[in-house]
């Protein structure tokens, strides 16, 4: 999902962004409630809630599932990346975006604007009139 998030990010895909915006926060969701479950399952095995302690228990009792807990932990290390480099995409076009508001913003609101607030050009008026001697 985070690679498609990348890519509908760097294509300007707007509505595709914010549909798999919404569907990560259900995933999160989901993500923080099975993460609970972990938790409170270790809590009730006496194992403590700290770095490696999972790993350690892991080894000691029931060594065939430490393959699969290395690749959680990996897939989570990818996706925490994917997250952090979309993030900087979102920063970076939210920089754009405002920088482009500004140079509108000026543009209609400086005394040489091109346009006016009814949208019509407003340009100096020399009281000729175009293709006239």
């Amino acid at each position: 999902m985070l690679e498609i998030e990348q890519q509908a990010l760097l294509n300007e895909q707007t509505e595709q962004v914010q549909t798999l915006a919404d569907d990560k926060t259900k995933i999160v969701q989901e993500l923080a409630k099975l993460v609970d479950a972990r938790r409170n399952d270790m809590f009730t095995r006496g194992i403590k809630i700290e770095p490696g302690s999972m790993e350690t228990w892991l080894k000691t009792h029931t060594p065939i599932n430490l393959p699969a807990w290395h690749e959680i932990r990996q897939l989570a290390i990818h996706a925490q990346h994917m997250n952090h480099t979309n993030g900087e995409l979102i920063q970076v076009k939210m920089r754009h975006n405002q920088q482009t508001l500004i140079m509108l913003h000026n543009a209609t609101h400086s005394a040489n604007g091109l346009y006016g607030p009814d949208g019509q050009p407003s340009l100096p008026v020399s009281g000729r009139i175009l293709n006239s001697v």
